[in-house]
Formats: C-alpha cells, sequence, structure tokens
C-alpha cells in the first residue's frame, strides 16, 4: 500500500468519458433553465466513477486529464495519425464542459493542455512527482501507458481489475515495462493509425526483444532475422524512429500556466470540493438524488468548500463560516480543537497584544495585495501562538460594505516595538517575503527565528515547500487556498475585496498551520547536528538575501538605451548582410525559406533531417554550417543580438521600482536541489557575458555619484572543491603551490614541464578540468575540442591515470548515490538525486553525473551563503555604508564609497577565504569599477 500524503493519483479523463459514454451515457437527458435538452448519461457515470476511485485510491495529489482540442505535434510529424478514428459523437461531445465542471467542483485539478495529448501530460506529471519520490497511481485502460511504470508508477484500470505494476506489465506483454516502447514500436498501433513492422505481432516482438536487448539490438541484427518478418523488418528500418517518435509517450510537456511550479505539486493538490457548487450543478443537470446528498451533508455542518483534510489525511474540524463571525466586533467559533478569532476592535487587538507578548513563539503571516514583495501592501495579519488557535487583524479590505477596521497606521505603530524586539521569537512560512511586506510600511522585523519552508528546504530538499502542501504532508491538514478566495486567471481579484469572514478563516489557517508544521518539522533539524548547521545557515542567509533584495541595483537607463540602439542597427545591417548573401530578401525565422535558400539555391549540405524528414536549419545546424559558409554564421549572430536587446537592453530599466530607481531582483532560496539561488524579476544570473555586447549589458549596473561597484569572487571554487573532496594528491599539489591549475593538469596529460605547456594544450586542459566536474563523457570532450573520439579518449584515460583520486571519488560517489539515494556537500547537506535508485541506461547516467557534480555545486553553494553572512556581519560590526547589492553564482557585487574601498579591497576576500577550512585554500578576489563590468 502507498502512503496518501505522498501519492499522486491520475485520471486518463479522456478515456473515462468514452468508457463512461458507451457504458450507457447516451440514454439520461434533461432540459436545462433556459430550455435546451441535454444529455446527461455520461455525466452521472463520471460522477459514480470518480467518486468511487478516490475512495479506493486515496491520494493528497490529484488530476484528471483531458485531451484538448486540436491538432498535436504528432500530427505535424505523421499527417495520418489518428487518420481512421471516428468522429466523436455529438451526444458525448456535448457532455464535456459539464463533466469537466463537475470533476473540478468534486477537488480534482482539471488539465487538458493543447498541442499535446493527455498521455504525454500524466506521463510529465508522473514522472515528475517519481522524481521527487512521490508514488503515482494512473487510472486507464489505455496500454501505451504501461511505458510509463516504474517501482513508483503503476496503472490500475478500475473496469476490468487489472493492475499493470512491474510485474504485471512483463506478464500481460512479455516485456519490461522499460522496453514496452520498443515493443509497440515493432507491434504497431492500429488504434492511432501507427504503422508497426508488418506481420509483427505480440509474440514476436517480446521475443525479438529478448534475444536482442532493445529495439535498437533488434535493429543491428535485422539483416540476420530469417523468414518474412525479417525481411518486412528490413522494409520498415525507415519508419521505425518515426514510429517511435508517435508512440512515445512525452515527460517532458511544458505545463507552465496549467501546473503551476513544477516539479512541485502543490497546484495538483487534491481536495474535498466545493459542496455548493456540486449541490448547484446536480440541481441543474437533474441529479435530485445527488442533490438532496449534498443537502443533508450541509445541514449535517460538512463544510462548503474546500476547508477538510485530504485523503488518507487526518482531517481537522473547522468552523462553519456562516458561524465564525457573527458581525461582533471581536467573535470566535469553536469547533472541535479549533478556535480562530478575528480582531475588529481596540479591546481585542489590546488582549492579542497581550498574548503574542508573553508568547515563548508567535507565528505571523501577512495579507497583502500584490505577489511583488517591494509593492505589496497590508491587508491584514494573522497571529498563532497555541495549536489550535489563531486571530485575524483585518486592516484594509476595501470592497462595498466591509465592516469598519482599525487604522492601519496606528496598529501598526502599536504592533512596531513587538515586531522590532529581536527577543520575542517569531516564525513564518517564506519568512523573507513578509519582511519585506513590513519593510514597506517602515517596520524592520527582528526576532525571526524560525522559516518553515527553509524547515523544509532542509529536511526534503526534493519535495514541494509550500505551506499547503506542508501541511498536507506532515500534519494531515488541508485548508482553503488562495484560488478559493480570489479566483484565477483574468477574473482572479485581489484579497482586499474579499470578504473578511473568509479571509480570516483562511489567513488563521496559514499562521495555525505553520505552527503546526513547525512543531512536526523542527525537532527533527534539533536532533540532527549537520541539518541544524544547514538550516541555521538559510536562516542567516534569508537575512542577508533580505538586505540584498532591499538595496537593489541601480541601473543607467541612457546606457541601456544607447545599446539598444545599437543592437538594434547591427541586426537591422544583419538582415541587410543576409539578403545581400542569399540573393534575396526572406524570413529569417522561416526553417522553410531558410531550407530553400540554403540546400537548394546556395547548395549547402544537409547537416540532419527533422523527424519529418524536412532539412533541419535548428541551433546545431547552423552552428555547423557556420564553420563554412557565412550565411548561417549571420543568422546565429542575428539571433543572438535580438535576445539580447529583447530580454535585457530593452526591458532592464522598465523594471526598476519608481520610489527606488533601483532594479530590485527576487532570490528564490528553496529551488536547487543543490542550495544554490535563483534569481528572476530580473534574472540577474542569466545576463550573458560569453560576447562582446552581452558583456556590455552589465555596463548599465553602476553606483551613485562618490561611489563605485566592487566585484568579489571566488576563484575556480568547484575545481578546489573536486580536489578537497577526491583527496587526490595531484589536484591537491597544484593548489596548495598556488600553480596555474589549468597548466598543471596539462604538464601532467601531456607529460611536460610546466614552463612547457602551450596555450593550446592550458586550453585543453581546462576543457577536460571542468568537463569532467560535469560528468562530460570522451563523445562531449571530443566535440568540446574538436578532436575525435578515440583521441578524446586517450585524454581521459591519462587524466585519470594522473588523477587517480579523481577517478576513485567518482566512483565512490556513483556507488554512493545508487546505494542511499542522495549525496551530500563538505558541510552535510543533503542533495537528492530522485530516481537514482531504479534508474537504467541513459537515465541512470545522466542521474550519475548530477551525483558527482552535485556536491560540488553544492558545496560553492554553501560557501557562497556563508561569504555573504560573514561579510554583511562585518560591514554591520564596522559600521561601513558598502551594501552588497547582488549575488550572483560565486561572486558577491557591492556598492562602494569611495572612502571604503580599501577597506573592502582588504577585508572582503579575507573574510570570503576565511570562512571554511578545506585541504586547499580558498582564494577569492575583487574588482573594482565604476560599473559591474568594469569590476571585473
Amino acid at each position: 500500500m502507498t502512503d496518501p500524503r505522498n501519492t499522486l493519483l491520475l485520471v486518463d479523463g479522456s478515456s473515462y468519458l468514452y468508457r463512461a459514454f458507451f457504458a450507457g451515457g447516451d440514454n439520461m437527458s434533461t432540459t436545462l433553465p433556459d430550455g435546451t435538452v441535454q444529455k446527461t448519461g455520461a455525466i452521472r457515470i463520471m460522477i459514480n466513477m470518480m467518486n468511487s476511485l478516490r475512495k479506493e485510491y486515496p491520494a493528497a495529489y490529484a488530476a484528471c486529464v483531458f485531451d484538448a482540442k486540436g491538432p498535436t505535434f504528432r500530427d505535424a510529424i505523421y499527417p495520418q495519425y489518428k487518420a481512421h478514428r471516428d468522429p466523436m459523437p455529438d451526444d458525448l461531445r456535448s457532455q464535456i464542459a459539464p463533466i469537466h465542471e463537475i470533476v473540478r467542483h468534486l477537488g480534482w485539478k482539471v488539465l487538458d493542455v493543447p498541442g499535446v495529448e493527455a498521455d504525454d501530460v500524466i506521463g510529465t506529471l508522473a514522472v515528475t512527482a517519481a522524481q521527487q519520490g512521490m508514488d503515482v497511481v494512473i487510472s486507464s485502460g489505455d496500454k501505451d501507458l504501461a511505458q510509463l511504470v516504474t517501482e513508483r508508477i503503476v496503472i490500475i484500470d478500475t473496469m476490468n481489475g487489472k493492475r499493470r505494476d512491474l510485474a504485471g506489465v512483463q506478464a500481460e506483454f512479455g516485456v519490461p515495462a522499460s522496453l514496452m516502447l520498443d515493443y509497440q514500436t515493432l507491434v504497431g498501433d492500429t488504434v492511432d493509425n501507427v504503422p508497426g513492422v508488418e506481420k509483427v505481432g505480440p509474440k514476436t516482438a517480446a521475443k525479438w526483444l529478448a534475444e536482442y536487448g532493445s529495439l535498437q539490438g533488434v535493429v543491428a541484427n535485422a539483416a540476420n532475422i530469417k523468414g518474412v518478418a525479417g525481411e518486412n523488418l528490413r522494409k520498415a528500418l525507415d519508419w521505425l524512429p518515426t514510429g517511435q517518435q508517435l508512440l512515445r509517450i512525452k515527460t517532458d510537456c511544458d505545463l507552465a500556466g496549467w501546473v503551476d511550479g513544477l516539479p512541485a505539486m502543490d497546484s495538483v493538490a487534491a481536495h474535498a470540493g466545493d459542496m455548493r457548487a456540486q449541490h448547484d450543478f446536480y440541481l441543474k443537470y437533474g441529479f435530485k438524488g445527488l442533490a438532496k446528498t449534498v443537502e443533508s451533508q450541509l445541514a449535517g455542518g460538512a463544510p462548503a468548500a474546500d476547508t477538510t483534510a485530504a485523503p488518507g489525511a487526518v482531517a481537522v474540524p473547522q468552523p462553519a463560516t456562516d458561524d465564525l463571525f457573527g458581525g461582533a466586533e471581536a467573535t470566535s467559533s469553536v469547533r472541535g480543537a479549533v478556535q480562530y478569532t478575528t480582531v475588529l476592535d481596540w479591546a481585542a487587538f489590546d488582549a492579542l497584544l497581550a498574548q503574542i507578548d508573553a508568547a515563548a513563539l508567535t507565528a505571523l503571516d501577512t495579507e497583502t495585495n500584490n505577489l511583488d514583495e517591494m509593492r505589496a501592501e497590508i491587508v491584514g495579519i494573522s497571529f498563532s501562538t497555541l495549536p489550535g488557535q489563531a486571530s485575524y487583524l483585518p486592516l484594509a479590505h476595501s470592497y462595498p460594505g466591509a465592516p469598519a477596521q482599525l487604522p492601519r497606521d496606528e496598529v501598526l505603530a502599536r504592533l512596531k516595538p513587538w515586531l522590532e524586539n529581536p527577543h520575542k521569537p517569531k516564525l513564518g512560512q517564506h519568512v523573507k517575503y513578509d519582511r519585506h511586506v513590513f519593510a514597506n510600511h517602515g517596520i524592520e522585523v527582528r526576532g525571526y527565528a524560525h522559516d518553515t519552508m527553509l524547515q523544509s528546504y532542509v529536511l526534503e530538499v526534493h519535495k514541494p515547500h509550500g505551506l499547503e502542501s506542508l501541511a498536507q504532508r506532515h500534519v494531515g491538514r488541508k485548508g482553503l487556498s488562495f484560488e478559493d478566495l480570489c479566483g484565477k486567471g483574468a477574473h482572479q481579484i485581489t484579497i482586499d475585496q474579499v470578504d473578511i469572514e473568509r479571509v480570516a478563516q483562511y489567513a488563521c489557517e496559514d499562521a495555525d498551520m505553520t505552527l503546526d508544521v513547525h512543531l512536526a518539522l523542527w525537532p527533527r533539524i534539533e536532533l540532527d547536528a549537520k541539518l541544524r548547521f544547514i538550516y541555521e545557515l538559510e536562516v542567516a542567509s534569508s537575512e542577508a538575501l533580505y538586505r540584498i533584495e532591499r538595496n537593489g541595483v541601480l541601473i543607467d537607463a541612457a546606457t541601456l538605451s544607447a545599446q539598444s540602439h545599437e543592437l538594434g542597427q547591427r541586426i537591422l545591417q544583419l538582415e541587410q548582410d543576409a539578403y545581400a548573401i542569399a540573393g534575396q530578401p526572406f524570413n529569417l525565422a522561416s526553417p522553410k525559406q531558410l531550407g530553400e535558400i540554403f540546400f537548394d539555391k546556395l547548395g549547402m549540405p544537409v547537416v540532419k533531417k527533422t523527424a519529418t524528414g524536412a532539412r533541419s536549419t535548428d541551433e546545431e545546424v547552423l552552428e555547423k554550417l557556420a564553420e563554412d559558409y557565412p550565411l548561417p554564421a549571420k543568422l546565429l549572430e542575428h539571433r543572438s543580438l535580438s535576445k539580447l536587446k529583447g530580454t535585457y537592453t530593452d526591458k532592464l530599466a522598465q523594471l526598476a521600482l519608481p520610489r527606488t530607481g533601483r532594479v530590485h531582483t527576487h532570490y528564490a532560496q528553496a529551488v536547487a536541489v543543490t542550495g544554490r539561488l535563483s534569481s528572476n524579476d530580473p534574472n540577474l544570473q542569466n545576463i550573458p557575458i560569453r560576447t562582446a555586447e552581452g558583456r556590455r549589458v552589465r555596463e548599465a549596473f553602476v553606483a551613485p555619484a562618490g561611489s563605485v561597484i566592487a566585484s568579489a569572487d571566488y576563484s575556480q571554487i568547484e575545481l578546489r572543491i573536486m580536489a578537497h573532496l577526491s583527496g587526490d594528491e595531484a589536484l591537491l599539489r597544484a593548489f596548495r603551490e598556488g600553480h596555474d591549475v589549468h597548466r598543471a593538469t596539462a604538464a601532467e596529460v601531456f607529460g611536460l614541464e610546466l614552463d612547457a605547456v602551450s596555450s593550446e594544450q592550458r586550453r585543453y586542459a581546462k576543457v577536460i578540468n571542468f568537463g569532467l566536474i560535469y560528468g562530460m563523457s570522451a563523445f562531449g570532450l571530443a566535440r568540446s575540442l574538436g578532436i575525435d573520439n578515440t583521441a578524446a579518449k586517450n585524454f581521459i584515460t591519462r587524466y585519470f591515470e594522473r588523477y587517480p583520486g579523481v577517478k576513485t571519488y567518482m566512483e565512490t560517489t556513483r556507488a554512493t548515490a545508487r546505494a542511499q539515494g542522495y549525496v551530500e556537500t563538505v558541510f552535510g547537506r543533503r542533495l537528492q538525486m530522485a530516481g537514482i535508485q531504479t534508474a537504467k541506461g541513459a537515465l541512470l547516467a545522466g542521474l550519475e553525473r548530477a551525483a558527482i557534480n552535485a556536491p560540488m555545486q553544492g558545496t560553492a553553494a554553501d560557501l557562497i551563503k556563508l561569504a555573504m553572512v560573514a561579510v554583511q556581519k562585518a560591514l554591520d560590526d564596522a559600521g561601513k555604508a558598502t551594501r552588497v547589492i547582488m549575488q550572483v553564482h560565486d561572486e558577491l557585487v557591492f556598492e562602494v564609497p569611495q572612502a571604503e574601498v580599501d577597506w573592502v579591497r582588504t577585508e572582503v576576500p579575507r573574510l570570503m577565504a576565511s570562512v571554511a577550512s578545506l585541504n586547499v585554500p580558498l582564494v577569492a578576489e575583487v574588482g573594482v569599477g565604476a560599473n559591474w563590468e568594469k569590476a571585473h
């Protein structure tokens, strides 16, 4: 049995609705309020199927996936795809929209993503969840989904009781699940009109795969396979790659806008549904028995909407919203163990202030009118000091008829001493956001002792860290969601427009659940010295990042404008150059026109073809052709400059906050498995630096008059960490003696003295050094160096002969990751390698490469966080005006008054080098200039 709290339940909705229709879904109808006669049989059967499934397979996460209207990418590959299928019956088509509606009301996430099939969306969600360590149950009768089956992913067919787990797939098809795609490619799919090998059925396909190991093995031995089947196989060799492409379930669909926050699963969290919406739906479509059942549940005190625990979780009784806020200035209602209060007068406020002032720990949460922390204003604040108890303090609800609320400025002034008191311990979920919100009102909150988001990040880096997910996973609770209150999409409103009583329950739940989650997670961290160190580092880093975000960076809009103009002129010139070379104007973004000009008119060689047989002109092809032809080179430069202009020089200045004139990025702290930070709105970590034009963008990052920009970064940090982790004597010696490590590697690999190494040999060694950190293969090395595979293999062999400790480290790390499912940084941060214990083939190789690199990336992330914290403390202790304004990979960027430049040049590299003691010296270097680019 799977743990419902860690299970994702996926329903093949398209399969369900067809089954519902042909199981009698065309024999019921009703007259709608507008007089329309509506078929309802499939709707009614679908309701039964979904409810039965939910009871039989409780899961904290659930989604029902349907095929969307319109063509998919497979139709572009093969126009005859599904050509033999009959059109959907009109009586079924008319029931689809109501089915989608009621499935949502029943508490399921409904997805119908254009351009792909339901199977692809299911595949993407299933693989993503399994990689996070979740169990996945897929309900479908479609055999194609069997190719997804792993130890964590199973298919159940409720219509016939069939279960396709690893053993079930093997028993049913005669091949393991890992070979199901190869099996299907050989057999073909008559339903979808995908040919296989003529006269090859399931038995022959299974026999071949057992004998030759894979489709690739079958193809390699095609000449040796006798008889008609072998002859047909040889005839089909050109088709098989296309057939496999059509039959392969995509597991990397872009679900942005459909499932927010992938790989996190918060947006597909199951809930109990909206019972009032169900009731209205049942009445509309003539399901009077269902409507009466819901009426009796509502009359008995069941919640009308999503306020109960997810299936498989522990239900926490909640007050009914009609009873919770009776209109008095401060009212409360107790049901079960929960007591939530709303505060609307000064007497209630004074009682709340006395309560939090006396508390050992207070969980608090803000409700705001904006998700941008630099622009958000407080609408209300919730507090919880004991499990099951919370208070909501509304301050700026402005909808018509809203009750009188205490004046926000006066309330905040009275709260300020407690908020700014470092000796009053506070708790939050994503504390950094709330700190910004309070700072927007002139309050610098101190005393934040804990952050449940960071506790989760340290304990379970590979799992979701949102409060809703944490509450479900660790305390079996589920409350109202933001979308329950405010809607979504174009119709979403801000929370200040929502009834106070609804927001009060939502906000109290958040504060209460934050306290509950903390009580569940903190003991696990407190007892483990390594986890506690990493958690305390994350909490300190959150404080430092808040300061960095608050500081922002000054942007020179005039410089960006001039760069945009220059880039625009260069882009236009490149277009004219391209037209001149081609001998005609053409659409530079049209693959069809490019193909005609490249291959028909100019006679360039065809490098590769697309899946449909068209001549490819993708980026890889352009780079290859650019080695010998000027037109592809012009196109590559045109694309690069257009992206630079559109992404940075045109837009960066527009992102500056009007009140500061600065860009304030957001650093996401609990995202990367390695502990690295990500930057967004804007992304300061992806500004291109490999071209002169890209580097010039950093010229627009400037300091105010009287100050300069300083940049401090670690020198060759990941190579130093590799030396420490591997303990390789030759590598350690190179760093300890202060050698140029790339030159030292070249000397080792080529058997030369240091001073005899040429610049080309050093370049080769640099590629090898950094390539091996990322697990580069001989093939990858050959491509990077422009040499053949044999030469690349020889280089790698010589490298490992000279650095045997590195090879041992890699082998040991692979084995460790496979054995325990994770690796660790030098400081004990646990880096989960989800799926590595069950992966095979190319997937396993990729995960092993990630496992080798993760301790280096993770340790580098820990070091820059330690440095950031140490430098900020030193600045504060010394009373310096220097400000940290960016953290980019292994680099800290400062805004430095002229009078403090010498201090920064001396103290910052010393501090960065002394935050940890490794087996090699840490080295940090500082550059100073009028702008970020000149500081390098």
